[in-house]
């Protein structure tokens, strides 16, 4: 019972440093071109995450139930992902590099989850297909479909949402003045950054939820939780279910993250990246929100990470291509290709050293 607490506890650690390593994803570009705050900025990301966290779960229901096979998952395998992600997530923004959140908690499910089944990677769930019970549709689940395709194609619709959306605000500006563009945007990207922050809620409180729901779970199976007090009695579940008190806690916690601030991170996306203005921010928050829309309403926990950077580099090509950073551009890719193997590893590892403690 107090190693399952000590579990959820971590997943809210991580998720507490997703709210301000990814508070960058909604607020960069509405910080760098002006048209709010920093604060207020973040407090707008902060309340719009809270909404966005408690608006789905079919993310969660994938993270948690359609990655791994859940019969070698425990809470010391759940603790071991967390560890992974967290000192990703710690390092990568040390560094001031949007990674993402999302890929660290799912390399590190899957490195945690390969250790507890002793190497075997049949573990992971690769590619598998289902059928909906209500409409009798087959759908795709597993690895490839949800995670590593998605991985691939969202930077893509990014990159080629975000030069399509800013070439046609261009055409339609054409015959603007400057100042009546940057008031008329400066007003719209309020909205756009709401969108924004409602997508990074909507995409990536979803995934710890799928974590918290899996390590009640497993725990419930093991027979951790036969006698609990009946105050702790919402812990037990004898299925794996998204609860509304586990919706509502990371949420809260994202929000809180998010309120902290991640301005290492701001800066690389805000100002390194391409210099924006008011039309160019909405371009992108819009382009990087609708790509998280789509992504969790068809269960595929994509990155918010990659998919604003990549419309942020996309209204760049179509501003001026030679006004990308390639230099930083090259390192921040790097960084996401590494991002699944490394907290895999980490995972890994991890699990073998605490179950060698345990042990002994």
């Amino acid at each position: 019972m107090l190693f399952l607490l000590v579990v959820i506890f971590a997943v809210y650690v991580f998720e507490y440093i997703n709210g301000f390593h990814d508070a960058a994803n909604a607020i960069a570009t509405v910080v760098s071109t002006r048209v709010l705050t920093p604060r207020l900025a973040v407090l707008l990301a902060a309340c719009f995450n809270l909404v966005g966290a408690i608006s789905g779960e079919a993310v969660a229901k994938t993270v948690g139930a359609g990655l791994v096979d859940t019969a070698y998952v425990s809470s010391l395998t759940i603790l071991a992902a967390m560890l992974a992600g967290i000192c990703w997530n710690l390092f990568s923004w040390w560094l001031g590099l949007p990674t993402s959140s999302s890929h660290a908690l799912i390399g590190g499910l899957c490195g945690a989850a390969l250790a507890s089944a002793g190497g075997k990677w049949t573990v992971i769930k690769w590619s598998l297909s289902k059928v909906d019970p209500h409409s009798g549709h087959v759908a795709w689940d597993g690895l490839l479909p949800k995670v590593i395709l998605p991985m691939i194609s969202s930077p893509v619709a990014g990159l080629i949402g975000g030069y399509l959306i800013m070439n046609l605000l261009f055409l339609l500006v054409r015959h603007w003045t400057p100042l009546r563009v940057n008031r008329t945007f400066g007003k719209l990207q309020l909205f756009s950054a709401g969108y924004m922050a409602w997508g990074h809620g909507f995409a990536d409180a979803q995934k710890t939820m799928g974590v918290i729901a899996l390590a009640i779970f497993a725990a419930t199976k093991s027979g951790q939780l036969e006698h609990l007090p009946p105050i702790l009695s919402f812990l037990h579940t004898p299925k794996f279910e998204i609860a509304l008190w586990v919706k509502v806690s990371c949420a809260i916690v994202m929000g809180l993250g998010t309120w902290a601030g991640g301005w290492r991170i701001i800066r690389t996306l805000g100002h390194k990246i391409v210099r924006m203005q008011p039309i160019h921010g909405f371009a992108a928050e819009a382009t990087g929100a609708t790509i998280l829309l789509v992504a969790g309403n068809l269960g595929m926990p994509v990155s918010t990470t990659h998919a604003i950077t990549t419309s942020i580099m996309g209204v760049g090509v179509a501003k001026r291509p030679s006004a990308l950073d390639l230099t930083l551009i090259e390192r921040i890719i790097w960084a996401w290709i590494l991002t699944i193997p490394v907290t895999g590893a980490l995972a890994y590892a991890f699990f073998r050293l605490l179950n060698l403690g345990i042990s002994s």
